[in-house]
């Protein structure tokens, strides 16, 4: 028991290290690239690249980054597995929202104009 309470402690302190590393790394780019906005734009974006490639790294070993690759994953696999509609189905799809909202408001905008001349009508009375 003490031996898996230990572990545990380890596996904890060992978690938030790196996340405390990936909120330092994320901080220093932004500093970094404000502060060096007068070198060159190419080395900037590589030391930048570099350090978002670590932090991708460092964050997809902590326990929630795994979960996160797991379901970055299974997203991918369902969605191969959707059925895209053609170009002509989405321009039916399209075209019919487009006619539906176009009545909608016409709608609205007749009944707001009676409801209108109805309140002004009795108002004046």
């Amino acid at each position: 028991m003490h031996i898996e309470n230990k572990n545990k402690k380890y596996i904890y302190i060992l978690e938030v290290t790196k996340w405390i590393s990936i909120i330092g790394l994320v901080l220093t780019s932004i500093i970094g690239n404000y502060l060096y906005r007068d070198y060159n734009v190419f080395a900037r974006g590589m030391v930048i690249f570099i350090i978002i490639t670590t932090v991708a790294y460092i964050a997809s070993t902590t326990k929630i980054g795994k979960l996160i690759v797991i379901f970055g994953n299974d997203s991918r696999i369902e969605l191969r597995k959707v059925v895209w509609p053609t170009y002509r189905d989405g321009l039916n799809t399209t075209l019919i929202v487009i006619g539906v909202t176009i009545v909608i408001s016409l709608l609205l905008w007749g009944l707001d104009t009676i409801l209108v001349h109805l309140i002004s009508f009795s108002l004046r009375l």
